[in-house]
């Protein structure tokens, strides 16, 4: 059931927002060569606790950390260890808070030191591939419009677009409906209403699409070692167009 957020519910979810999106840019000023991917989590997991939030991803299903950083081959739900981060990695940093009763969600894909243009074009379309979708994302439309606008740009470039994890509702539940996949078909799906809180998030593959989790049963690469980006902001669907909630 999808559920439509009242003027109270948006208020406390914008400082969930907030915090969530404050982490993801404290993970972006502190990546560099040399950082522990657990030095990583701890700082995040910090600041979220700092700000009377909790980490909504630890513990959520098992996992075991307050974020998920999965870095080149990664596609999603990397668990942070004592891995050094290295000159031209590219690391994706997956962060939520929990606070009043409502989460925020977002993840951006870093830098590590200087990268390839390869690289960076990777990064730069998959952030292009959600800003061309929630230009879709208004009233009466429907999800497969913001679907097909993310599958459009990314393989347009030339990459693939994951099949099998997709954006999803978020508010008081980390994950609600509706399911936004990163693929699909203009006038199909769900239809957007102003209330609605969407997690639209681009996971892009330099390569095939293809994944496989590893025995961890979290961690989700690339079949072919391919790089890849994730790209994810919390957004409000409003009369008057689509507004991002956990925007820096």
């Amino acid at each position: 059931m999808i559920k439509l957020k009242t003027q109270d519910q948006l208020d406390k979810m914008r400082e969930s927002c907030r915090i969530a999106s404050g982490a993801r840019s404290l993970a972006g000023r502190l990546v560099r060569p040399g950082l522990t991917l657990k030095e990583l989590d701890r700082a995040i997991r910090g600041f979220i606790e700092e700000h009377g939030a909790r980490p909504s991803f630890l513990n959520y299903a098992g996992f075991p950390a307050s974020a998920c950083i999965s870095v080149n081959e990664v596609v999603i739900h990397g668990i942070p260890d004592e891995r050094e981060l290295k000159e031209g990695d590219i690391v994706s940093v997956d962060v939520g808070a929990f606070k009043n009763g409502f989460h925020g969600d977002c993840a951006d894909t870093f830098a590590v030191g200087s990268i390839s243009p390869e690289a960076q074009r990777l990064i730069d379309v998959t952030r292009q591939s959600f800003w061309d979708g929630i230009a879709e994302a208004k009233p009466g439309q429907r999800i497969g419009d913001v679907s097909a606008a993310v599958q459009k740009t990314a393989e347009s470039a030339g990459y693939g677009v994951v099949r099998e994890y997709v954006g999803h509702g978020v508010g008081e539940n980390l994950h609600e409906d509706p399911e936004v996949p990163n693929y699909g078909r203009p006038g199909h799906g769900p239809r957007l209403w102003s209330g609605m809180t969407i997690a639209v998030e681009p996971m892009i593959t330099q390569f095939s699409p293809q994944i496989r989790v590893l025995d961890d049963e979290w961690t989700v690469v690339t079949v072919d070692r391919g790089l890849a980006a994730h790209y994810e902001n919390t957004v409000l669907i409003t009369d008057g167009g689509p507004v991002i909630l956990t925007r820096d």
